[in-house]
């Protein structure tokens, strides 16, 4: 996990939270000491392919489709390439007691342990639906899909990905997902939007 403090101070510098101005010298040398320590540690990121980072449409579709194929190798690079540095991910966990933790994770954690999994299985996702929110250079897309074993056979199961995105204005990058599952207590929403169909 990343250091959450220390990604606090970065966040809150980058945005532009005010100081007081007699603070202001000692805030720009503790952040200037937060960036180089968050650099140190951050993996370079892949460089995207610009055409999956084009549009909100472009990144979503990228995403489900380089997790989707015969049991084999995924491109990781180009997974890694489609989040910010720091993204996260949370899936939520039914436990048998009725309770729903959430397993949170970075996106390289979801490297290891589906790269193992997906070595060795056959995995189909697709997006069945969305309802999109967007202010500004800030979106959030409530993505339904539907997983499978095979492209031929019925779906497994079904659930949101929640995909929260920030643009720089040249690209788009997904900055969290967290997705939970259809049960009998929990049906897709009616406000989920078909996709359009050409």
């Amino acid at each position: 996990m990343w250091k959450q403090l220390l990604m606090a101070g970065v966040v809150l510098g980058a945005f532009g939270v005010a100081s007081p101005a007699h603070a202001q010298d000692d805030d720009a040398e503790a952040n200037a000491e937060a960036d180089a320590a968050v650099q140190a540690e951050t993996p370079v990121q892949p460089e995207a392919n610009p055409a999956d980072v084009e549009s909100i449409d472009a990144i979503i579709a990228a995403l489900y489709d380089v997790i989707s194929g015969p049991a084999g190798e995924r491109d990781w690079d180009r997974f890694r390439s489609l989040f910010a540095p720091g993204a996260v991910l949370s899936a939520m966990v039914p436990r048998p007691d009725g309770s729903h933790p959430a397993r949170v994770f970075t996106y390289e954690d979801y490297v290891r342990f589906g790269g193992a999994y997906f070595m060795e299985n056959a995995f189909f996702e697709r997006e069945s639906g969305r309802k999109l929110l967007r202010f500004g250079n800030v979106a959030n897309a409530m993505s339904a899909y539907e997983s499978r074993n095979a492209i031929d056979e019925e779906p497994f199961t079904y659930g949101i990905n929640t995909i929260t995105l920030v643009t720089d204005g040249d690209r788009w990058y997904v900055v969290s997902i967290a997705w939970d599952e259809v049960r009998d207590e929990n049906p897709m929403p009616d406000w989920i939007e078909a996709p359009a169909t050409n």
